[in-house]
Order: structure tokens, then C-alpha cells, then sequence
């Protein structure tokens, strides 16, 4: 007897790898499978094998290793490996040869090109790149005159080490904060890395800004250092004396220790264990809606959103992210640092005053260093709009700039198109301009536009927008039309909603909450069991944002609680700023607009703060007028009261968001300007009006709840009359009339308009067919049966057999089923299906094998287009638009809409000689899923889910 020497094993356990790979990958083309699948990694869950995926794959490795397997390993194999253990049995057996020990045979194929996907913590992934390239360039400290200061992998890591030890020679424990307030400099890196090493939290806080704000600076740091309960605090040395300040205040606060304290201790270092769940760092919030609150982030959030942040901009080791933003803000810290840290990516930095000062500097980083990657607030991009001429820097070169993100504040439209013009010559591309949203509580990074679009505008009514919340779109050119941004589509792995005030679902352009879940997201507040409670909406978290989804992208469109609500409108106050602020005398980003209730008439006032620096009284009436007749060409009425302040009085957050909590709140306590009074006909006229708007808003409500008690009553009624009456035709066409009769009249006493389009594109009656449609909804199959002008066989899945009456309903209208966990079975059924079709009616699948609430088009599964390969028969592409925003998954609460059924060309492509059916399917599926793409008008998305079912129908 004879033994494979290790080696030959090797290699013949990466060939069967390497098949598995392939076979996945021509299933899923649209899906990303990490290249550090292994031999134990799962069939069905990390390579989304379906049945006929399976059968194909046994087909391969029999041919490849010329073996026969047996069908029973169809079911039996969970693992690659479990394949080739397989194989090799059946070689044993045909060479009567003793197997090889290969137990011990673990293949990962880790490459060092890519990204450390199997990284659980941050430490992971600075030591994956220490493993690697220790001695590459992570960071450049961006100097105008010079060099700059370089920091490469081993460096971050043997001064964070050196850090660590020192924070442990303080008594730090794992799992508690350490609070760092440090600007941007290498100590920054050294210091959150060094309390990461330590198993300490981070605390992130900006260091003490102008002495003016000192007081409010200080109370602000206070409360967050007393909700960390923090023993340490990490600070420069010209810091310490506000430190000394801010000890006196918290209790809790015992060390003030610089970064040279802390390197220079020499002593042992003992590493805790870390894991995916510990918190990483916590990020609180701005404060722009009151006391500020630490959200909770742990590795497995940072990772997971970096990562998906990462799949949605393609971002990879040939990245450079030039920033200027704090790294005490989520912006700066995850997106810029974290995400280039993963990603194996240059970061060059600045200081954030460095660019307040001289924003040209942030356009010369781009040039010097071939920038692909930099962020922003609308603010960046406005600062370098208004103060840098591009004739002044005629050698800057913005081409390598492929993605501009703009997020953290309220997007601007006209700071977008400002940016794209005056910089073109510049080479900077508009297609680059990416507005994206996200928000601490899910990391960062939530919606992403796709690559190289540009900005994308939505013109909608706004008194209609104000009245009812519906974005009706109108031309740019109307008169009453109002500019929104959009935001993109969720990150993958994640999902996001808008729902209503009772936490329903809205559908497409109609305003309400924005909500999201997803790994990236938060498990609560630091310390805030109340807050926390706050934040949830069952399995969804609250963004505290308003907005509106179209197509599956995100516009947003104000903060629920900045909402000033006005003659009965509803008045996003991030407008009204925008337009104040361009006035001539006004502070550009100083003004605030707010509600504040009036305590004589219990309705809600109109107030307009705004800085300048003029002091000459007519100067100031000037101003004030100017801001009045803006406030009435905008809204129809005028602001109820105008305060004029001088500069840096309105309060800001970090990220230099405007507090408009915290300025109502200093409003309200006569801190700003004086109040005047109100003629009391206009509270009147003020008054009416918005009792108007609020019973416009209840009408509305009422309506919905109407219109879906009714359309349930109308179908119980349509089916229990329908339903006795079909089945008593014994032909089953005849049945198929009766029920699509019933449909028809379920959809026109709903007042639900469905249009067929393309019915010239439906083959001869009689020609057998395979029928394939997108599925967005429980209506669907409906639909089909109610308005396809022929009767077909729906393919669903088997376990619909186990409801005896369902099943016995849906084998009286011809219903096919097939199994989708038996993979033995799976095939059996599909192969059925294939030999009586041409006897039979044509068959209809739905690919995507279920249907979600998330708008896109999932990947296909085979057995539709390996059913019409083996019997040469055309694919019908079928687009069904609309019916996901009547009844969507989840919800059982049905909404006013209107349907289009798109049928499209027969798709049918002639056997190609050498060319295996398996081949041929996958041509044909590919080229379906095109045409239904364009018939729907659906996202493209990438399965992030097992496909383990050949189809059904829901």
C-alpha cells in the first residue's frame, strides 16, 4: 500500500477549493465571498449553495478527479472538506489504497493583498498588518512646508504598547474609560490604540477651544466625564490647567497624565484578551439635543460597518484618505482613520484648525499625495468655496479624487453644485461628489450613493411637503419647488426604513422617521438605561431623522426635533438657515431657526438668530428686513421674532453643527436678545392655521386606516364568494378565469390601478414558456394571476404542503412544488418539472425565492433557466413595479398605490456546441436578470444571505 505524501494532499484539497470557489461564484456573481473561506467552511451558508448548485458541483469534481460520488452526498456534505474527504474514499476504494492522515490540513489562502477579513478586533487588524508590511507608511502628518511627520505600522504599535504599560501602572482595569483629549498629532494614534492594548474604553473629547466659551466647554466635558466615570484623562501639557478645572468637578476624575508620562514608564505589560463584543471605544454624541450621550461601540460594530463602508466605495490598499477632520468625531476617527487602517490605506491627516485657517491646504494634500478618498461636512466644502480661488492654484491637480463624501450636517444643494463648478477646472470630477448619511448610533457610514454618479437632487412641492409630508415631485423651474438630497442606499448587511408616528412602515415619498438595524449598530447608551430605551422601536433603531425613501435611497430632509411647525406647516428650519445665511450682513453657517411655544396662545413662534458684525443700528433694521421678507418669499410669513447677535454666540457641536436645542433652550431664558411683542390678529390668523394643518394630518391618518380595513373586508368578502365558486369548474383553466375575474375586482373596488405593459411580447398561445418575475411583495402572485392573459403552473416551495388547506387550494389552480433543503430531492423535482413541460402549461418562477421589505433585486437561483436550457424553451422576463409599496414584507397594513406589469422580449439562447447546459443556464439567467432590472427599475443588490431554496412563491 501506498500513501499520498502531504504535499499531493495539499494540493488536491486547494483544487477542490478552488472548484467550490468557482461554482459559487457562477452562482452568485453579484456576491463577495472572502478569500479566507476555507475547507471547513460552510456549503450553504458562506458559499450560498442551492440544490442544483450542489448537483453541479459534484458533477465537476467527479469529472476533475474522475471519481463517482454518490447522490447521498448531496445532503450529507456540509463542508468542502466533506468533499474531499469523499473523494477521497472513492479513490481509496478504486486503488484499494489506505487513505492519508489529513486532519491537519487547514487551508485559509490568506493573501496579503487583501484586507484582514478575519480580524474580530482592531488589535487584530494592526497586528495583521504588523505580520505583513510593519514597516509601511499608515499615517502622514500632513505639513505644508515639509515632509511631515510618517507613523508605519510597528510604529503605532510599539508606542501604543508603551502606552498600555503605563496605564496599567495606574491601576487601569479592563473595560474602563480612559478619556483622551488630545488634538491631532501621533500622541493621538499612540494614546487610543495604547488604552485599547491596555483593555481600556477610549473616551474621545476635543481639547478646550476658544477662552470665550471656556464656561459652557467645561460644563459640557464635565457631564461627559461623570457619565464615563473615567479615573484617567489623557491631555496635553498646556491642557492641564482645564483638567485641573474639570477634575474639581468630577469626582471620579483621579489622573492627569500627559503622553510623555505615560511612554516614559518602564515596567511589565500584561495584554488582557479581547473579544468581538468588548465596547472599543465610546463615541458621545454632539449635544445638539441636550446632554451629550455616550454611544456604545464595540469591535464587531466598528468592524462591521468599516467593512461595509469599504464593499460600498470598492476601497482597497491603493486608497490614500486625505482628512482634516477631528479625531474626536465619528467622521474622522472611523471613517477616515479606521477605515484605512483596515484597509491597508495611506491616511494623510491635518489638523482641523490647520484648515479653518488655510482650507486651500486640504486641496493641496489631495494633489501632493493623489488623494482617492476625503470627507467632509457641507461646511468644508463651502469654507474652500468661498475663500479659495482655483485661479490662485491653477497646478493643483483634484483628478485622483474619486470619492467626495459629504455628511455630519444637513447637505447643501447649492454648496454641491458651488463646489462641482469652481473646482472642475481643477480636475475635480462632479461625478465624485458623494452625499452620504450616517450617524454615531450606527457607527458612522448608513447610506452610501452608488460610485461615481455625483450628487443626485430631488425637486418636490413644498407646500404640498409642509401639508401632507407626501414629496410629490415637481420641475426644478416650479415656482413651490424645494431642492432634497439624496443620501444613497443602505451599506450592505444593513437595513433602513421610514416609518410612521405608530412605527409602520411608509411607503415610497412619504415622510416619517427614519429607522435602521444592522451590525453596525449600537446597543445603547453608556450608562443611560433611559436614553437608551428611547432609542428603540422594537428591533429598530430611532435616528432621531426625517426623511423620505425613494427607489430604496434615502433623502433626508430635517431633525424630527427641529420640526417647527407653523400655520399648520411643517417647516424644516436647515432652509430657512441656508437662505438667511446668504443674505448680505450675515455670518455665512450663523443662523439658527427654531420654534418656541408661545405661553399666551399655546402655538408655536418662528424665532431667527443670526450673527454679524455690524453694530450701526440702521445697519441692523437693514438686516432685519432683509431676513423677514426671506422668511416670507419662503414660508408666506414672517419670522416672529429676529434676534441679531454678534459672531460665535450660537452654539455648535464639534463637528460645527448648529444646537438648536441648545440655543432655544438659551432663547427661552432671555440669554439671547431681547423678546417683542406680537400683534395678536396674526397669533390669530397663526393659530387657525395651524389647527388647519394638524386636521389635515389627522384626516390623513384616519384615511390610511380606512382604506386598509376596507381593502381586508373587500378581500374576505371577494374570496369566501370566489373561492367555493372556482372550485366548482372542473377544468382548470376554468378555475384560473374565475379566480383572476376575483382579483381584478378586488384591485378595482380598492381603487388599486394595475397597467399590463408588453402583452405583444407574449409567446403563441400554446407554445410552452418559462415565465420568471421579480418578487417584491405578498401581491404578487396575485397579480399574476389576475392580469398574466394565460394560466401557468407557479413553482413554490414544498413546505406550503404542510397546510393541508393551502395546499389543497394551490393544487386546484395547478401549483408545482418543489423542495429546497432536501438537495437530493431539490433536483428530483426540478427534473420533473423538465420533462412535463412541454405537456403542460408553462411555468412561472420567482428567482429570488422570497421577497423582503428592502427594495432591490436579489440574486436568481437556477432552476427556471436550467429548466428552459434542457427543453430549449424561451424565458419571459417579467417587471412588477409598485406592489411592494402597497403591501410590503412584514406588514400586513396595505396603502394606496398603483402597479405596473412590464412583460418583456422572450430571452432564449440556442444550445452552443461545447458548451454544458450548466453554462448555457447561467448565460440565460444573467441576461433575464438584466432585462428585469430594467423593467422594475429595482436596485442591484448582492445577496448577503444563504440561497438554499430552487424557488417559491409567497
Amino acid at each position: 500500500m501506498s500513501t499520498d505524501p502531504m504535499p499531493t494532499s495539499q494540493e488536491s484539497a486547494l483544487h477542490v477549493l478552488h472548484i467550490v470557489k468557482q461554482v459559487a461564484a457562477e452562482l452568485h456573481p453579484n456576491q463577495h465571498f472572502s478569500n479566507t473561506l476555507n475547507l471547513d467552511s460552510s456549503l450553504d451558508q458562506d458559499f450560498s449553495f442551492d440544490s442544483l448548485g450542489k448537483v453541479e458541483l459534484l458533477l465537476r469534481l467527479e469529472q476533475e478527479f474522475r471519481v463517482a460520488l454518490p447522490e447521498s452526498l448531496l445532503n450529507r456534505a456540509d463542508t468542502p472538506r466533506d468533499l474531499f474527504n469523499a473523494i477521497l474514499n472513492s479513490q481509496a476504494r478504486t486503488k484499494n489504497c489506505a487513505l492519508p492522515e489529513l486532519e491537519q490540513v487547514q487551508l485559509e489562502l490568506k493573501d496579503t493583498g487583501i484586507a484582514p477579513e478575519l480580524a474580530e478586533t482592531l488589535l487584530d487588524v494592526l497586528e495583521w498588518q504588523n505580520q505583513h508590511h510593519p514597516d509601511q507608511v499608515h499615517i502622514t502628518l500632513y505639513d505644508p512646508e515639509g515632509e511631515g511627520q510618517t507613523i508605519s505600522y510597528i510604529q503605532l504599535k510599539t508606542e501604543a504598547l508603551k502606552v498600555a504599560a503605563g496605564l496599567q501602572a495606574l491601576g487601569l482595569q479592563p473595560q474602563a474609560p480612559v478619556v483622551l483629549m488630545l488634538p491631532t498629532g501621533a500622541e493621538y494614534f499612540y494614546c487610543f490604540f495604547g488604552i485599547l492594548y491596555a483593555a481600556g474604553i477610549p473616551c474621545p473629547i476635543y481639547p478646550p477651544g476658544r477662552k470665550s466659551q471656556i464656561e459652557e466647554h467645561l460644563n459640557r466635558h464635565a457631564s461627559i466625564v461623570r457619565n464615563s466615570g473615567a479615573e484617567i484623562m489623557i491631555t496635553p501639557e498646556d491642557a492641564l490647567p482645564f483638567a485641573a478645572l474639570l477634575r474639581n468637578q468630577v469626582t471620579s476624575l483621579n489622573h492627569l497624565v500627559t503622553p510623555e508620562n505615560l511612554q516614559q514608564h518602564v515596567g511589565e505589560l500584561t495584554l488582557p484578551k479581547i473579544h468581538p463584543r468588548d465596547i472599543a471605544f465610546l463615541q458621545y454624541t454632539s449635544g445638539s439635543t441636550g446632554t451629550p450621550k455616550g454611544v456604545i461601540l464595540t469591535h464587531a460594530n466598528l468592524l462591521a460597518n468599516v467593512r461595509a463602508m469599504g464593499e460600498a466605495v470598492q476601497a482597497d490598499a491603493n486608497d490614500v484618505f486625505v482628512s482634516w477632520l477631528p479625531l474626536y468625531h465619528d467622521m474622522g476617527l472611523i471613517g477616515a482613520w479606521f477605515a484605512s487602517l483596515y484597509h491597508s490605506a495611506h491616511l494623510v491627516i491635518m489638523s482641523p484648525l490647520s484648515f479653518i485657517a488655510r482650507p486651500q491646504r486640504w486641496l493641496e494634500a489631495i494633489h501632493r499625495y493623489h488623494g482617492t478618498l476625503s470627507a467632509s461636512p457641507n461646511f468644508g466644502y463651502e469654507h474652500c468655496s468661498r475663500l479659495v480661488d482655483p485661479k490662485d492654484y491653477q497646478h493643483l491637480d483634484l483628478s485622483s479624487w474619486r470619492c467626495a463624501f459629504n455628511g455630519a450636517e444637513a447637505v447643501s444643494p447649492q454648496t454641491l453644485e458651488t463646489f462641482c463648478h469652481r473646482f472642475s477646472c481643477l480636475g475635480f470630477s462632479a461625478r465624485s461628489m458623494m452625499p452620504v448619511y450616517g450617524l454615531a448610533e450606527n457607527s458612522v457610514g448608513l447610506a452610501f450613493p452608488p460610485l461615481a454618479r455625483g450628487a443626485k437632487l430631488d425637486c418636490i412641492n413644498r407646500d404640498r411637503f409642509s401639508l401632507t409630508g407626501y414629496a410629490d415631485p415637481v420641475s426644478s423651474a416650479d415656482p413651490s419647488a424645494i431642492s432634497i438630497v439624496n443620501c444613497g442606499q443602505v451599506i450592505p448587511g444593513h437595513q433602513l426604513r421610514v416609518a410612521d408616528s405608530r412605527n409602520r412602515e411608509l411607503p415610497d415619498r412619504q415622510e416619517g422617521h427614519v429607522q435602521f438595524k444592522g451590525p453596525s449598530a449600537t446597543s445603547g447608551y453608556y450608562r443611560n438605561p433611559e436614553k437608551t430605551a428611547g432609542l428603540f422601536k422594537g428591533d429598530w433603531l430611532e435616528t432621531g431623522d426625517l426623511g423620505y425613501i425613494v427607489d430604496g435611497e434615502l433623502y433626508i430632509t430635517g431633525r424630527q426635533k427641529d420640526l417647527i411647525i407653523l400655520a399648520g406647516r411643517n417647516i424644516h428650519p436647515s432652509e430657512l438657515e441656508n437662505v438667511v445665511s446668504e443674505l448680505e450682513g450675515v455670518r455665512k453657517g450663523g443662523v439658527v431657526a427654531f420654534g418656541s411655544q408661545s405661553e399666551e396662545f399655546g402655538t408655536e413662534r418662528l424665532i431667527i438668530v443670526a450673527e454679524t458684525r455690524l453694530k450701526a443700528a440702521d445697519a441692523l433694521n437693514a438686516i432685519r428686513s432683509k431676513i423677514n421678507q426671506a422668511s416670507l418669499d419662503l414660508l408666506g410669513l414672517p419670522a416672529d421674532e429676529i434676534c441679531l447677535v454678534a459672531p460665535n454666540q450660537i452654539l455648535k457641536t464639534s463637528s460645527g453643527k448648529v444646537r438648536r436645542a441648545a440655543c432655544k433652550a438659551l432663547y427661552e431664558s432671555n440669554q439671547l436678545g431681547k423678546r417683542t411683542g406680537n400683534i395678536r390678529l396674526q397669533w390669530l390668523k397663526i393659530g387657525l392655521a395651524s389647527i388647519r394643518g394638524k386636521l389635515t394630518r389627522f384626516f390623513l391618518d384616519v384615511l390610511d386606516y380606512a382604506f386598509a380595513g376596507y381593502c381586508w373586508l373587500v378581500f374576505t368578502t371577494l374570496a369566501l364568494v370566489f373561492t367555493p365558486i372556482a372550485l366548482l369548474f372542473s377544468k382548470l383553466d376554468l378555475r384560473w378565469d374565475a379566480l383572476s375575474l376575483c382579483i381584478r375586482l378586488m384591485c378595482m373596488l380598492t381603487t388599486i390601478k394595475v397597467k399590463v405593459e408588453g402583452l405583444e411580447n407574449l409567446p403563441a398561445k400554446g407554445q410552452p414558456s418559462v415565465f420568471v418575475a421579480n418578487h417584491a411583495s405578498y401581491l404578487d402572485g396575485y397579480l399574476i394571476l389576475g392580469f398574466l392573459p394565460r394560466a401557468v403552473r407557479f413553482v413554490a416551495k414544498a413546505e406550503l404542503k404542510s397546510n393541508k388547506l393551502v395546499a389543497f387550494l394551490l393544487n386546484k389552480i395547478g401549483v408545482e412544488f418543489v423542495e429546497r433543503f432536501n438537495a437530493e430531492q431539490g433536483y428530483a423535482d426540478i427534473t420533473r418539472l423538465s420533462e412535463d413541460t412541454i405537456e403542460k402549461r408553462s411555468l412561472f418562477f420567482f428567482p429570488e425565492g422570497t421577497f423582503s421589505r428592502v427594495p432591490g433585486l436579489r440574486s436568481f437561483h437556477l432552476g427556471a433557466f436550467i429548466t428552459a436550457c434542457q427543453k430549449k424553451l424561451p424565458v419571459i422576463p417579467i417587471g412588477i413595479r409598485g406592489s411592494r409599496n402597497i403591501l410590503r414584507a412584514d406588514s400586513w397594513f396595505p396603502r394606496r398605490g398603483h402597479i405596473i406589469i412590464s412583460i418583456g422580449k422572450p430571452i432564449y439562447e440556442p444550445p452552443e456546441e461545447g458548451v454544458s447546459p450548466w453554462q448555457s443556464a447561467i448565460k440565460m439567467r444573467d441576461l433575464t436578470r438584466v432585462e428585469i432590472l430594467k423593467l422594475t427599475g429595482e436596485i442591484d443588490l448582492k445577496s448577503e444571505e444563504p440561497m438554499n431554496n430552487v424557488a417559491e412563491i409567497e
